[in-house]
């Protein structure tokens, strides 16, 4: 079954974690929809994912499954979000895939984010000193949510 992973992401987080979920999936391709559309004709699987902020998805993702809806409805579908909030997982899938994608997704999951202030903009890294108290490095990706993801995907 060849599979293809498209996301994108804010700062790099959902990337990290796609390629994490290709590892784990041998010959998967990864491909950043901030370069453009994925052409998923001669895929069987088709992996989902994006970053969450302020609690809405990359626009590239929504764009993505509005445009290929047809396509994706009949391919094997995964989804999964880049959230430092993993406890509002759900509610944001919910929130940001349609009930008709998510009614056929195979596996969910969030997988946790990566915080790098380096990277971050000045609100962003406002936001995190406020609510985390704290303005550091911060990698939350959970590996092991990963691996059944990528389990879950491969039967």
């Amino acid at each position: 079954m060849k599979t293809i992973i498209v996301y994108a992401s804010k700062y790099g987080a959902a990337g990290v974690a796609a390629q994490r979920i290709a590892d784990k999936i041998n010959g998967a391709a990864v491909h950043n929809l901030k370069n453009g559309n994925a052409k998923i004709a001669d895929y069987d699987c088709v992996i989902i994912g994006g970053s969450i902020y302020a609690g809405m998805i990359r626009k590239e993702v929504k764009k993505f499954v509005t445009q290929n809806l047809e396509a994706l409805i009949q391919k094997k579908i995964g989804l999964f979000i880049s959230s430092m909030e993993a406890e509002n997982g759900m509610k944001y899938i919910e929130s940001n895939f349609s009930p008709e994608i998510r009614r056929i997704a195979k596996a969910t999951c969030c997988v946790g984010g990566i915080f790098d202030p380096k990277k971050a903009g000045f609100l962003d890294r406002f936001i995190m000193k406020i609510v985390a108290k704290k303005l550091v490095y911060m990698d939350t990706l959970n590996n092991k949510k990963i691996e059944e993801f990528a389990e879950a995907m491969k039967k």
